[in-house]
């Protein structure tokens, strides 16, 4: 059995055959501070968050695609394998998503969470390769592709060519980024505290990086931060645009600077076939047509968007013999651990 795994920042999602996800959660766990003992994870978990009283916490253990809390994230990845592999007998073969730019121990870290479940062999693949691959590229052919994977910790660029990356850089922004920027607007103009559950859903109704044809109204519900009362106020998506347009800027000029640095053979096939964005953060209003206008590159943004590293994990796994057999330098698989 095979088992792709995409450990998120934000989203942790598992997929065992072709058509779908067997595992969509958010990478959250809640325990009991005093007994440690696990009361929630994914979705109600995260639907906890924020609401709990002092013996509960509840906490991403991921930050920036890397582990924060090893214990926790051990504890989730066994919770969301085991739901997808019932028999113990049967060690699966997982092939994980990792960060582009990462240490050997943070890489360690990650082999270690998915190893402690009991399985077969860890295969590591970065990102940007499992993006291209769930966008349906061909990163395997002496054709350049270029892939920027948008996530909540991370933002994830690439130019590959033959299985391999020749010119990459990984940016610790995104989605979350973004988060903290409306909790701060909100906080700096209105006098308003909002959590990160609420800055999240602001984000996902309204946000935008260029001026919007139609303007959004959202209500944002707090706490008011001069009387300490229940408050709300509404924002324009032209507002949160403004909040956020240091983090637009930011991942704009990190694709330009890879693109800077790329060889003229393969910008040559990039200006011809255009640049591919995946992740949650494609999916903001404008950030395709920015990108478009900032490096006069056309942009595609592929089917399910958000799903892509978890499918290209899963379209990884038919060279998991071949990486197990040789170290060929065209397999697009890391080691095998």
């Amino acid at each position: 059995m095979d088992i792709a795994l995409d450990l998120g920042t934000s989203y942790t999602r598992l997929r065992t055959k072709d058509e779908e996800n067997a595992i969509s959660e958010p990478s959250v766990i809640a325990y009991n501070a005093e007994t440690n003992e696990i009361l929630a994870y994914g979705e109600d978990a995260y639907q906890m968050y924020g609401r709990t009283s002092s013996k509960i916490k509840v906490v991403f253990p991921l930050e920036g695609g890397v582990i924060a809390e090893s214990g926790l994230v051990e504890e989730l990845v066994n919770i969301y394998m085991s739901e997808v592999c019932k028999s113990r007998t049967i060690m699966p073969r997982v092939v994980a998503c990792i960060p582009g730019e990462i240490t050997e121990v943070e890489k360690r870290a990650i082999v270690g969470a998915i190893s402690s479940f009991g399985v077969r062999r860890v295969l590591l693949i970065e990102s940007s390769k499992a993006a291209a691959f769930g966008a349906g590229l061909n990163i395997m052919s002496p054709h350049g592709v270029m892939v920027a994977d948008l996530g909540a910790g991370t933002t994830d660029i690439a130019v590959m060519t033959l299985g391999g990356v020749s010119i990459s850089k990984t940016m610790k922004i995104g989605g979350n980024a973004m988060d903290q920027e409306i909790i701060k607007y909100a906080r700096r103009t209105h006098n308003l505290i909002i959590g990160k559950t609420m800055a999240k859903a602001c984000k996902e109704a309204i946000a935008c990086v260029i001026k919007p044809q139609e303007e959004k109204t959202f209500r944002l519900k707090g706490r008011d931060a001069l009387r300490g009362l229940p408050k709300y106020v509404d924002v324009t998506s032209s507002d949160i645009m403004r909040a956020i347009a240091d983090i637009g800027v930011r991942i704009i000029s990190g694709i330009v600077d890879v693109l800077e640095d790329t060889p003229p053979e393969l910008i040559g096939d990039i200006h011809e076939d255009g640049i591919t964005i995946t992740g949650g953060l494609s999916r903001i209003h404008g950030m395709k047509e920015l990108l478009e206008r900032e490096t006069g590159i056309k942009v595609r943004i592929p089917r399910d968007p958000d799903d892509c590293v978890v499918r290209g994990c899963f379209v990884a796994t038919k060279y998991i013999e071949e990486a197990q057999m040789t170290q060929s330098s065209l397999n697009p698989l890391m080691t095998v651990y």
